[in-house]
């Protein structure tokens, strides 16, 4: 297969400096405060997004050299699958969180409900448009028993 390359279009910015204690998921960080800085190449992207509440970032796990096939996540005591995971320990370091978008002002968005490490460069940005994602009869593999952690538990130096 041929490489890939991306540029960053812009870097995040959070209360997080480490990768220990982040919240593993943005449900569990309800309230959350952090911006976006955009390039100034991309702000004419940013027209009508205002017009939506929530959008998906894609992002680089930018402190992940390395992964594994099978990783123990956060919720969990045994191995899995990375594919089966959200870990960022993977072959392409990857990165999605659906946070609130709170305000656009020239080229910095305001965003709130971040699970994610300041300085990390940003890959995209997509409006989350429930319809779009509406998916019935879900099944939740091995993580079904244990989302009632989600909001507690927090990351700590497992993926560094």
């Amino acid at each position: 297969m041929d490489s890939i390359s991306f540029t960053p279009i812009g870097m995040i910015h959070t209360p997080f400096t480490s990768v220990e204690n982040i919240p593993i998921q943005p449900s569990a960080a309800q309230g959350v405060k952090g911006h976006i800085i955009l390039d100034n190449k991309y702000i004419d992207g940013l027209s009508d997004l205002d017009g939506f509440s929530h959008c998906y970032l894609l992002y680089h796990f930018h402190q992940s050299n390395s992964y594994k096939l099978k990783v123990t996540p956060f919720l969990d005591e045994k191995p899995r699958g990375v594919f089966a995971t959200r870990a960022p320990k993977r072959p392409n370091a990857i990165g999605l969180s659906l946070v609130k978008l709170t305000g656009i002002e020239g080229n910095r968005i305001s965003i709130e409900n971040v699970d994610i490490l300041n300085g990390t460069p940003l890959l995209d940005i997509k409006p989350y448009i429930p319809e779009m994602e509406n998916v019935q009869k879900v099944k939740l593999g091995w993580i079904s028993d244990k989302l009632d952690q989600l909001s507690s538990k927090r990351s700590d130096d497992r993926f560094k």
